[in-house]
């Protein structure tokens, strides 16, 4: 899918996404092909910034293992120099990127990245985490919230599941709307994925998703609580029977459908978190965080949702509901409570998943 097109000294650089990773071409001016441009790795590149007949460009550069560093780029030598870059507390060198391709239950092909310490064997506990929703992409970029768990000697998975954006529109609409279960689909058959493939096991096993990522987390944990060990949802759409009744929900009718046309009200409630709840079934430990200010997805969804979650009979595993007080959706959370809330996340996951925790370089 092309991205970016710019016209650099004396050739074209185009930018295109390809398996949710971008790569980059040059053309002459005629528009024959000119070989590409080696990227510093697997990851997601900005547009080149340069101008007709300059010898020079500039560009963004992050991936999962790669902070935000600016790049500048000789044209006649197709060569690139690390330009700026910032300090990270943590050891880079050491960190493996690793993109498969897996099937989903209808065949259809789905990319995951796998991020792990060089040093660290699978199987492993496993984080796995995904969107899916609104057309946006899950492109490489770099996470320190994913780094605290790779550090610590856990796996990190990211899938690039349908309702997203990485390969167009046509990704798009295949998970949204009455399509919607592909997207679930999907993220199992990622976590089967794992286990098949022995970079994780059952017992290993956490899953992680905001916002509509939150809603994909606890449709899965329904479909599938066999599946997984640990469940963390943050700031996610439980009721998807009322949730056009709230703040921006109404805006959301596009992506999921309208609860008031019959066939959409049926396919929402298949899948609806609130609603389908299994009393009698063990289910994996669940963890849900939200905020008592998020105008966006308002909290009712989690307490609703956690409420019915410990009214029920789902084994001896907890469920167990996060409030962080005056903070909303996620944006503009000052660092001091989004690293309190990540530690307690990642510290809930690691002690059902039995990470070693202190176990970093």
């Amino acid at each position: 899918m092309l991205k970016f097109g710019t016209l650099v000294g004396n050739c074209l650089i185009v930018s295109y996404m390809h398996d949710a990773k971008t790569e980059v071409e040059r053309y002459r001016i005629d528009g024959t092909p000119d070989g590409i441009v080696e990227l510093p790795g697997v990851g997601s590149a900005g547009d080149f910034d340069g101008r007709p007949g300059d010898d020079e460009a500039f560009f963004v550069f992050t991936g999962h293992d790669a902070p935000t560093r600016i790049y500048r780029y000789d044209v006649a030598t197709n060569s690139k120099t690390a330009w700026a870059e910032p300090k990270v507390a943590i050891d880079l060198s050491n960190i493996l990127v690793e993109q498969h391709i897996y099937a989903s239950k209808d065949g259809t092909q789905v990319p995951i990245f796998v991020v792990r310490r060089a040093d660290v064997t699978a199987p492993a506990p496993t984080m796995l985490t995904a969107y899916g929703g609104f057309g946006i992409a899950m492109v490489p970029f770099y996470s320190p919230v994913a780094m605290a768990w790779v550090e610590q000697g856990g796996i990190y998975a990211i899938a690039n599941i349908r309702g997203a954006g990485e390969y167009g529109e046509a990704w798009h609409d295949a998970g949204r709307g009455r399509k919607k279960q592909n997207s679930f689909d999907d993220f199992i058959a990622a976590g089967e994925f794992l286990k098949r493939e022995g970079i994780t096991s059952q017992e290993w096993l956490a899953i992680h998703g905001e916002s509509n990522g939150g809603l994909l987390i606890g449709v899965v944990v329904n479909q599938r609580p066999d599946l997984f060990a640990v469940a963390i949802p943050s700031v996610g759409v439980f009721d998807m029977l009322r949730f056009e009744r709230f703040t921006g929900g109404r805006f959301w009718t596009q992506e999921f459908g309208r609860p008031d046309v019959e066939a959409d009200f049926h396919n929402l409630f298949a899948y609806s978190p609130l609603h389908n709840i299994r009393s009698g079934t063990t289910y994996p430990a669940i963890l849900v965080t939200t905020a008592d200010t998020d105008d966006r997805v308002v909290p009712a969804h989690s307490f609703k949702y956690v409420a019915t979650l410990q009214a029920s009979d789902l084994g001896v595993r907890p469920q167990l509901l996060r409030v962080e007080i005056r903070a909303g959706h996620g944006a503009g959370k000052p660092t001091d409570k989004a690293i309190e809330e990540v530690a307690d996340m990642w510290a809930f996951a690691a002690h059902w998943t039995g990470l070693n925790v202190g176990n970093a370089e």
